[in-house]
């Protein structure tokens, strides 16, 4: 899987202000920012970007997923 491929994935079932994606093919990183994590804590963020995946979680397809996630409020306080 593709970095590219991984952002489709989860652009597709997560509506997505900001997706940023970066990996090795097996370990990745996302950086997602979306309206939807509004008033979820991180743990239940972070359980909404893996529905989206899916299978791919439980397969060698993506093996580990480090994510930082805001909301679009949150994400405006940050520094870029």
């Amino acid at each position: 899987m593709t970095a590219e491929e991984l952002k489709s994935i989860i652009a597709s079932s997560l509506a997505c202000d900001h997706l940023e994606v970066e990996g090795d093919g097996r370990h990745w990183q996302a950086l997602i920012v979306s309206a939807e994590f509004a008033g979820l804590r991180p743990v239940q963020r972070h359980q909404r970007v893996y529905k989206t995946l899916g299978a791919r979680m439980h397969t060698d397809e993506v093996h580990a997923l480090s994510m930082k996630t805001f909301t679009p409020a949150e994400w405006a306080t940050q520094s870029h």
